[in-house]
């Protein structure tokens, strides 16, 4: 299938996307991949232009994973657009818009499925359980599908990215995973799909998540090494956001996502909190000691 005058091709097959790719393969071109599941921003823009720099060809997957969204969730409200996701890809350079219908992604009901373990099971793991076991399933078919590549990923998902590097590196995959940093509204607030849910009052409100990791990083920094009282030091922040309910704040080894006391090295601080329907995540690397 033919994209726009200007824009990505579009395809929306396995088949046709593995021809193309196997075919650009053969004439020694890299490949990036942007695996998306849509309702692109400025963020997924970053990704797209350092595959950009990185490769002779750019992939960006389409694909809202209903792997990933336990009962209750917000699966079939979960924002789509698809001509504005081809505007964003032809802005940022994409060549091929893989977009494929659930019944090319999954043709009958999914038996296989990837877990990573303690991964999976921390953070927003435990508060979704299979969530994680449903984005390392589908990434690893798309990893499949797409071949030898390099894949971009935001570090806003932090535990996302290290489930997805520990998956490649387990299975021998043919992929370098390669994290890219997250880009923010200028008050601080991380982009993602889902702050389209967000009321006036909760937008207002929600960069309070920055403000706790910077608060916690502030500790760490200054000498603390007791992970409670650094997570109790964001808890005590976010708790000032009157429409904020706290889901955690955690600071973790960054290899393992273990809770570790004292905290030594290199720390990662990660929080999620809900707004209304929204809810949000970030993160932020510090040093202790």
């Amino acid at each position: 299938m033919t994209g726009a005058a200007g824009g990505p091709a579009i395809e929306d097959t396995i088949s046709g996307l593995r021809a193309r790719l196997d075919e650009a393969r053969a004439r020694r071109r890299r490949v990036g991949l942007v695996p998306t599941m849509g309702f692109l921003h400025a963020g997924h823009r970053s990704l797209m232009e350092h595959a950009r720099s990185e490769n002779d060809l750019v992939v960006v997957s389409i694909f809202v994973n209903p792997l990933q969204f336990n009962p209750g969730e917000d699966f079939d409200d979960y924002p789509r657009d698809l001509d504005h996701d081809l505007a964003v890809c032809a802005q940022a350079g994409a060549d091929i818009a893989f977009a494929p219908a659930q019944q090319e992604m999954y043709p009958a009901p999914v038996a296989t499925s990837v877990s990573i373990g303690p991964l999976s099971d921390v953070l927003c793991g435990a508060s979704r359980p299979g969530h994680f076991d449903g984005v390392a399933t589908v990434v690893a078919k798309l990893f499949s599908i797409v071949g030898e590549c390099s894949a971009y990923f935001g570090e806003k998902d932090f535990q996302q990215l290290a489930i997805v590097e520990r998956m490649a590196k387990d299975l021998s995959l043919p992929v370098r995973v390669v994290g890219c940093p997250t880009v923010r509204e200028p008050d601080g607030l991380a982009l993602s799909s889902r702050n389209a849910y967000l009321s006036a009052a909760e937008r207002a409100q929600a960069p309070v998540l920055r403000r706790a990791l910077q608060a916690g990083a502030a500790v760490v920094e200054a000498g603390e090494t007791d992970g409670a009282v650094v997570e109790a030091e964001m808890a005590a922040v976010i708790a000032g956001a009157s429409l904020a309910r706290i889901d955690y704040a955690a600071a973790v080894d960054p290899a393992t996502l273990a809770r570790g006391r004292p905290l030594r090295g290199e720390v990662r601080l990660l929080v999620a909190v809900r707004f209304g329907r929204a809810r949000l995540i970030d993160n932020l690397g510090c040093r202790a000691g």
